[in-house]
């Protein structure tokens, strides 16, 4: 059984990641995701290099009204590749951890 339609956007994170297969995949993403855990939506753009320091350099300039809320945490995924979440809020609701 499904659960109801999302009404409520109620998380939002960054992810950025480290290109350690040299695929030139230079990123970073904003995802939203509902009260149940699920995607909502989603959003990228390109960065010059990898990793936090970065990503926190290009959210600056690309989306000056978005904050980091939370640390970035390091993660690996199963197939080896470095990335990083930290959560993220527009300015009224954000705490600034820089």
């Amino acid at each position: 059984m499904l659960e109801p339609r999302p009404t409520n956007h109620h998380r939002m994170f960054l992810t950025c990641y480290e290109d350690t297969f040299d695929r030139g995949w230079h990123h970073v993403d904003l995802f939203v995701h509902d009260e149940y855990g699920r995607e909502v939506n989603w959003v990228h753009w390109t960065v010059e290099a990898d990793g936090p320091e970065a990503a926190d350099e290009s959210v600056r300039r690309e989306e000056p009204l978005l904050r980091r809320t939370t640390a970035w945490r390091h993660q690996v995924s199963a197939a080896g590749m470095n990335y990083w979440t930290a959560d993220a809020g527009w300015d009224d609701a954000a705490a600034d951890v820089a």
